[in-house]
């Protein structure tokens, strides 16, 4: 049966009550009930217990009354009916609340992306976290930016790099706007990721050690930039004008993945060339 829209209310009672009813009592570590079970999986008051709201707040929910539930008691009913980071999302988003991060900040490549980013060849790409942290790369991009290989890990951060680097502090035309957006980009993160101290001591090693960076910090942009143009000065194959694209895997959404291309005929043969070698 298809309607044009969706009742989020009676939606959000029906998959309750599934979610509910497709749990087994014997995997929860709950006291004995003296009556009988008449139907499948958990009881109304069990569901309740285990998210520490009363019953009368499940039976309203169940019976499409109305109820918005608060982000808390979402992630508590998330837990309860144990469900499925889909499922997690997909409760949510019939709630009209914002889930808080599940999963935790990435800080080394998925296999299937490192090669992935492989593969991209000739094409420059890299794998980066929320951070800007550079989880894997070909080498088409260390010939473009930079030998991460000769860097320890704790370095290997695209924003760091654009700010400490020699070589990469001066290798954009437009070093401020690259620097803005990136900037933007790390508060959206810092904001979306509260509890990520790695990102909060980047962002206070980098005011703390760069006038430029604790200037635009200020500013209190926000931006996630996901496709743009960067111009930069390679050292060995002169100016290269490239386009870029960052996507992010449904299957690890803290991983992004940048891609590059030339932007225009002499960009593409400076690459070529820089690929040669």
């Amino acid at each position: 049966m298809t309607t044009r829209t969706v009742d989020t209310t009676q939606e959000l009672a029906a998959f309750l009550r599934s979610r509910r009813e497709r749990l087994d009592p014997r995997d929860f570590n709950l006291p004995p009930r003296q009556r009988a079970r008449r139907t499948p999986g958990l009881r109304r008051e069990e569901v309740a217990e285990l998210a520490g709201v009363s019953i009368d707040y499940i039976v309203r929910l169940e019976q499409a009354r109305g109820l918005r539930p608060s982000a808390n008691v979402v992630e508590a009913l998330s837990r309860a009916l144990r469900l499925a980071p889909d499922e997690r999302a997909y409760l949510f988003n019939l709630t009209q609340q914002r889930p808080r991060n599940a999963d935790k900040p990435a800080t080394t490549a998925a296999p299937p992306l490192a090669r992935l980013v492989a593969d991209l060849s000739p094409l420059p790409a890299m794998l980066m976290n929320h951070r800007y942290d550079i989880l894997a790369w070909n080498s088409e991009m260390t010939r473009l930016l930079l030998d991460f290989d000769s860097l320890p890990p704790s370095q290997r951060n695209a924003m760091w790099l654009c700010l400490v680097h020699p070589e990469i502090r001066e290798f954009y035309v437009d070093r401020e706007r690259v620097v803005r957006e990136g900037i933007a980009h790390l508060r959206a993160a810092w904001a979306t990721h509260p509890e990520d101290r790695a990102l909060t001591e980047l962002i206070t090693e980098c005011a703390t050690h760069s006038e430029e960076f604790a200037r635009l910090w200020t500013a209190q942009d926000i931006e996630v930039n996901g496709r743009g143009h960067k111009v930069m000065r390679h050292p060995g194959a002169g100016v290269i004008a490239v386009h870029f694209e960052v996507l992010m895997p449904l299957q690890d959404p803290d991983q992004r993945l940048m891609i590059c291309r030339a932007a225009d005929d002499e960009s593409q043969s400076a690459l070529d060339r820089l690929c040669a070698r």
